[in-house]
């Protein structure tokens, strides 16, 4: 059963009427529903605030890394454990084909209902799944695969046995080793980019964020507990901290934003999966074109550039 949030309820409303409509054959009810239907859409989410941004990146039936793994590859292969210590669920490694590219896709998986959910550990990955993405990393280097990393959650997890296994240390790696790597690697922020746990699998030579995602350095929560010890003023850090694609595209700390369906991803997987799909595609082919060098020094540029400002 589709969740909707608050601010879709008209539209919730639309659509069971035309699903009644069409249960009793009156299409011309449907026909008219339907335009009810695209204005209220636009309505809608042609001005949505950025705390209701925040909800939609979060949104129960919005489509996590899996989704878009099963949407978009064919002839998959899963890879599993870090040879280290376990394998952490929270991350997923899979190589398989994109189109008629070879690809080796990296997402972080939050997991649907209680149990998955206890098993994926709500998408907070430990060490192990950091280290995992670099061993699938460096497997696709050695085979001249391009990476494509999906990015969804609330941060790395924060536990003491993640803390004791070296957390900090195990993304600080990720962003030394990402930075050389000698395949094209694309980033694609799919819903909540959360702190270092979203930016150990956001060193890359494309950073893309969907229409309703956001990258934080820290949570609209705990930055409002923090500065005002008041939950209640949520919406007034989500619109503080800039966390939205537009704002962050502005500053230049994003490359693209990708346009998936106006009524959100959640209401049309397979069309926001076609858009991740041709923008892998696209980059790919694009960043092929370079020789090495090019691309580790074009790498270089546009990490170094982020936080650049002049008087």
């Amino acid at each position: 059963m589709a969740t909707y949030l608050e601010f879709e309820k008209k539209i919730e409303q639309i659509q069971e009427d035309i699903v009644s409509a069409h249960a009793i054959a009156n299409m011309d009810s449907v026909a008219r529903l339907q335009k009810d239907l695209e204005k209220e859409v636009n309505k809608t989410f042609g001005s949505l605030s950025d705390f209701q941004k925040l909800q939609l990146a979060r949104h129960p039936d919005r489509p996590y890394s899996l989704d878009y793994i099963k949407a978009i590859m064919h002839d998959a292969y899963e890879i599993h454990g870090d040879r280290a210590f376990r394998d952490d669920p929270a991350i997923l490694c899979y190589i398989g084909w994109i189109g008629d590219q070879k690809a080796m896709v990296i997402g972080e998986q939050k997991g649907r209902g209680q149990k998955n959910k206890i098993k994926r550990n709500f998408g907070m990955p430990n060490p192990e799944g950091y280290r995992k993405a670099l061993r699938a990393v460096r497997l696709a280097e050695k085979f001249d695969i391009p990476v494509l990393m999906l990015i969804d959650t609330p941060g790395a997890y924060p536990g003491l046995g993640a803390e004791e296994r070296g957390q900090s240390e195990a993304i600080a790696k990720n962003l030394f080793e990402f930075a050389a790597v000698k395949v094209p690697l694309i980033s694609v922020v799919i819903g909540e980019g959360g702190s270092g746990g979203a930016l150990a699998i956001g060193v890359a030579d494309k950073l893309a964020m969907m229409r309703y995602s956001v990258f934080s350095v820290i949570s609209p929560e705990g930055c409002s507990a923090i500065l005002w010890n008041d939950p209640s003023k949520v919406e007034v850090a989500t619109k503080a901290l800039k966390i939205t694609p537009n704002d962050l595209y502005e500053h230049k700390l994003v490359d693209d934003v990708l346009e998936e369906p106006l009524i959100g991803a959640h209401r049309d997987k397979d069309t926001a999966a076609e858009v991740i799909k041709a923008y892998f595609l696209e980059n790919v082919k694009a960043l092929r074109e370079l020789s090495e060098d090019e691309l580790l020094e074009q790498r270089y540029q546009r990490l170094t550039a982020v936080g650049a400002f002049s008087e």
